[in-house]
């Protein structure tokens, strides 16, 4: 038994082995469909340009809007990967975050395979234009790939792939993950591997189809685990309902024999080559479970599923919602009229399908009513409030390993599929003349209409963005070589975290830069445990490290232009954390780059100034030497 389906002659409701095709009719549908690939790769691309193009405006100036901390963790990631393969250093372990103590990159989102594969683009072009070359590239191949996967086996007609991929491709979670998420953008990487879910039947073929989604589930473990996991999920449920319900049990067991074997060398191969990233993230150093992220906050509202999304064309006019957890995890929206045609399309084609095509509805059905219940969390939110006392199925995995660490309302996504390919499938038989489910010539262009109406309320706008602040001189010219040893801790103020990724940027440069030297940041933006003691090894996640008072007083600083009277205590103190971090200097950069626009230089400079004396202009910025076991201020009254 078989799922493989030339497209597009037939679909997955009719396969066919791929060996029976002749080289002249393999050739032939070739030559016919690669001028329609061709056009799709620039639709995709160009709709893709257009999204992104506040980035591209200003690449080194410009960061997204609604997520600039994000960016600049994704900046860090990817200047990551110049350092490690310049030094050979462990992809999975750092110590130059969070100095002393280091950050388990095993168990943040390191996107270790973009890393790698973009390292010359970093290095020459820096982090910034290889962000916006990725996020690009991610949404159009999303698009693209899906496009590819429904004419290999579910549509006849490559408009109605090309409808179905675009869908996926710009739906406004994907549009909305685009606000600094590279890794739940890359849809494609779940369409890849999908594909290839669907090929396991294939007889005589099980060791080539294991070793190829080991292979990807390799790659897609360093690109996005929690969406690999999620592909895992939906793609074997769909598998198991699918040969269920075509092949019965008896048919069943013998397709099932194909599926195990590849499923075993998938198993050997990626777990061979996972084993270190997986011991890591597991049993490594500062490893913890769950997330920094209340599951709570992040569970898929209900009504949201049926508003407009705020970025998209709706949203301009005034009828978006406000019911995401944020403006990056606005993950369904759909609307109303969007939901009431898939419902409508899943009736015509269930109704006016031959059997086997009724198969591959149900499968889709089950996976997408699943991945629905999943997506609202372990409690109901109604427009914005919690229901604790109507527990949903989330509620039976919340202390489950893996589904503890997963954000409920990302399980919108697999819903979004099943949405794409059944109106896909829609538009498939809207645009077919002959042995249409749609006989009427009219219906056809009314359906055609309808399907139009209801995408263009989601259309995507483009990115919201903003200025950054720039890269001082004193970090660029490599001149702060002067002011600390080599891998020596330095720091800019405020310290780095979720609302200050600024320190992080300049090590993010000076990284991608290349050299032989470079420095340590204390702090940072990243995921860890809570505490750090031989008892938290099993505590549960938070972003960044424990908060020390020091680093607390220059934040309120910054954010909120708090300016206390410090006291011998705060200095006694600071003595004390600046001696934790091993810092041996601090500086103050003429700009600084907040969550919604520029932190308080001055409360934080005079903050600074009376905790650590007067500063000394070096370029653009002003520094602090700290001098280690001496009084932050005594060391200025000698010197």
């Amino acid at each position: 038994m078989t799922i493989a389906a030339p497209a597009p002659e037939t679909d997955l409701t009719t396969a066919t082995p791929d060996d029976e095709i002749t080289p002249d009719e393999a050739g032939t549908r070739k030559k016919r469909t690669w001028p329609a690939h061709l056009m799709m790769a620039v639709v995709s691309l160009a709709a893709a340009v257009y999204v992104c193009q506040g980035l591209w405006a200003a690449p080194y100036r410009n960061v997204v809007a609604e997520n600039v901390s994000d960016q600049g963790q994704f900046e860090w990631m990817l200047s990551y990967g110049v350092y490690m393969l310049q030094h050979l250093s462990n992809p999975f372990f750092t110590d130059l975050l969070n100095a002393p103590r280091g950050v388990n990159l095993a168990m943040n989102t390191s996107s270790t395979f973009y890393a790698v594969v973009f390292a010359p683009l970093t290095h020459f072009a820096g982090a910034q234009v290889t962000f916006a070359t990725i996020m690009t590239l991610n949404l159009a191949g999303s698009a693209f790939v899906w496009y590819l996967f429904l004419r290999r086996w579910l549509v006849r007609s490559g408009l109605a792939a090309a409808v179905g991929g675009l869908i996926f491709g710009f739906s406004p979670g994907l549009v909305s993950h685009a606000n600094g998420h590279l890794n739940w953008t890359s849809g494609w990487m779940v369409g890849i591997v999908a594909y290839w879910v669907l090929k396991l039947p294939e007889r005589g073929h099980w060791l080539r189809n294991g070793i190829v989604l080991g292979l990807l589930c390799t790659m897609g473990f360093s690109v996005a685990a929690e969406a690999l996991f999620f592909a895992a999920q939906a793609s074997g449920l769909f598998l198991f309902v699918w040969l269920l319900s075509r092949a019965g049990l008896r048919e069943a067991k013998t397709a099932i024999k194909p599926v195990l074997l590849s499923l075993g060398v998938t198993a050997v191969v990626a777990g061979t080559l996972l084993a270190w990233p997986l011991y890591m993230h597991f049993a490594g150093p500062l490893k913890f479970s769950g997330t920094g992220f209340g599951m709570k906050q992040f569970s898929e509202d209900l009504v949201a599923y049926a508003a407009f999304p705020l970025q998209s064309v709706a949203g301009r006019f005034g009828w978006g919602a406000d019911l995401a957890p944020n403006a990056t995890e606005a993950t369904s929206f759909l609307g109303v009229p969007l939901i009431v045609l898939f419902f409508v399309a899943l009736a015509l084609l269930w109704r006016r399908s031959a059997p086997d095509r009724r198969v591959t509805l149900r499968a889709l059905s089950v996976v997408a009513i699943v991945f629905f219940m999943l997506s609202l969390g372990p409690r109901l939110q109604f427009l914005g409030e919690e229901h604790s006392n109507i527990p949903l199925l989330y509620a039976l995995l919340t202390e489950v390993p893996l589904f503890d660490s997963a954000l409920p309302v990302r399980y919108t996504f697999v819903v979004v599929i099943v949405f794409a390919l059944v109106i896909a499938m829609l538009a498939d038989e809207v645009l077919r003349s002959r042995d249409s489910l749609i006989r009427s010539r009219t219906a056809r262009i009314g359906f055609g209409v309808a399907i139009v109406a209801v995408l263009v309320p989601i259309a995507p706008l483009p990115l919201k963005t903003m200025e950054r602040s720039p890269e001082p001189v004193f970090i660029s010219s490599g001149h702060w070589e002067d002011y600390v040893s080599d891998h020596g801790v330095i720091t800019s103020l405020p310290l780095s975290s979720e609302v200050a990724v600024d320190a992080m940027r300049w090590q993010a440069y000076t990284m991608a830069r290349g050299g032989d030297r470079m420095f340590k940041i204390p702090a940072g933006y990243w995921l860890g445990p809570q505490d750090y003691t031989e008892a938290g090894r099993h505590d549960t996640g938070r972003l960044g490290p424990p908060e020390r008072p020091t680093a607390k007083l220059f934040y309120r600083a910054a954010r909120w232009g708090n300016r206390p009277q410090l006291t011998n205590l705060d200095r006694a103190q600071a003595r004390i954390d600046l001696a934790y971090w091993k810092v041996e200097t601090i500086f103050l950069p003429a700009e600084l780059t907040g969550p919604k626009g520029h932190l308080n230089r001055d409360a934080l400079l005079q903050v600074a100034t009376e905790m650590l004396g007067e500063p000394e202009q070096v370029d653009d910025v002003l520094v602090w030497r700290i001098r280690p076991g001496v009084d932050p201020v005594d060391q200025w009254e000698e010197g």
